[in-house]
């Protein structure tokens, strides 16, 4: 009951904030296109009711023709941005160049599908990051794979997971460390989905996301029960020497300080924290924390989402330092909404820790 209220609740803002963005697409594109208001309207209507109706299929009736519907209403959520940036540019170039609607009109239509099916290509790769990060404790050289924001629901299900499993394979890691947003909460989850991630040749670990929580921890750790994957929830255990914590996604401000101070870390012995959200370092450093790795940001995913993105979260994307206490924080391994990527790849991670 709560998970549809919730769902209720989403769909329902989404869809007035949706509607404006396609009545100012609709609206605006008319007038440059001299398109009659019957159609404008109908347009508007159509699209702005594409992706909640598809998200409530999907979400109750899953098959091809479903997530097919998805899919394109995903897709189209990322282009409709594409020209609604184009449309405000516009906007400004009027009133220093003199630019026929029309023009004005097609080559908006053009730019944005251009952009797009772009961003859809670039979507579809998984790009490998290698990192080298020194710990002065480690007894050994380790490499660890860390995957992050797969997001696996209706877009990106079980050939997605095999396409990843196969790639972190052939980099030969000691340990694979997921740090949240497994789910995405387009589409129940089955075990299937997951089958593949038995056929990774090392231990795997997850720590929980925001999307993990939308999509119900309990259900996510049940069908995950059926695969090698250990969920961390609020713990520590060691590997080979090597001290890994997993904290959960949390609302909370100061969550992972109050956890961090819960769990019995070895200062002595080198450690490496999964926290979904690149935030709070300043406890990590605090617990004497060697490396926190992140996700949730994506990037931006897509332009110019990227420049947004780096307001709100002062450590962003790539390799932070913090008092000793290194930060990674991954692009993400799937996409969240449009499948679709500009300005940013969808990442495996390989960090080589060094002693």
């Amino acid at each position: 009951m709560k998970r549809i209220i919730q769902m209720t609740v989403f769909l329902s803002v989404f869809f007035f904030v949706f509607l404006a963005l396609n009545y100012y697409i609709f609206s605006r594109m008319g007038m440059l296109l001299d398109l009659s208001k019957i159609t404008v309207y109908s347009l508007i209507f159509l699209f702005a009711i594409s992706f909640p109706a598809a998200a409530v299929l999907e979400r109750t009736v899953s098959h091809i023709i479903t997530r097919a519907l998805y899919t394109i209403a995903s897709a189209w959520m990322g282009i409709s941005f594409f020209i609604l940036f184009l449309l405000l540019g516009y906007e400004i170039l009027k009133f220093i160049f003199t630019i026929p609607p029309y023009t004005a009109g097609i080559s908006i239509m053009a730019v944005a599908s251009i952009m797009g099916a772009y961003a859809i290509i670039n979507g579809l790769y998984l790009e490998i990051k290698e990192v080298d990060i020194k710990i002065t404790s480690i007894k050994k050289d380790m490499r660890i794979v860390q995957l992050s924001d797969m997001h696996i629901g209706s877009i990106r299900n079980s050939g997605f997971i095999k396409k990843i499993v196969m790639k972190t394979n052939t980099l030969n890691p000691d340990i694979v460390l997921i740090t949240g947003d497994t789910a995405d909460g387009s589409a129940k989850l089955h075990p299937y989905m997951f089958n593949a991630i038995n056929n990774l040749k090392c231990p795997v670990f997850l720590g929980i996301g925001n999307h993990d929580v939308y999509e119900g921890v309990e259900n996510l750790i049940e069908v995950l029960n059926t695969t090698k994957i250990k969920v961390l929830r609020n713990e520590v255990i060691e590997f080979n020497g090597l001290q890994i914590i997993g904290v959960d996604y949390s609302f909370q401000r100061n969550h992972l300080k109050e956890i961090l101070s819960q769990i019995q870390i070895d200062k002595s012995k080198p450690s490496i924290l999964m926290y979904h959200v690149p935030t709070g370092v300043e406890a990590a450093a605090k617990a004497g924390i060697n490396l926190q790795i992140s996700g949730h940001t994506h990037k931006g995913q897509l332009f110019p989402f990227s420049l947004l993105g780096r307001l709100l979260f002062p450590y962003f994307n790539g390799l932070y330092n913090y008092n000793g206490t290194r930060l990674y924080v991954s692009q993400g391994t799937g996409t969240w909404g449009p499948p679709m990527r500009l300005g940013s790849r969808n990442e495996i991670t390989l960090i080589k820790l060094k002693k």
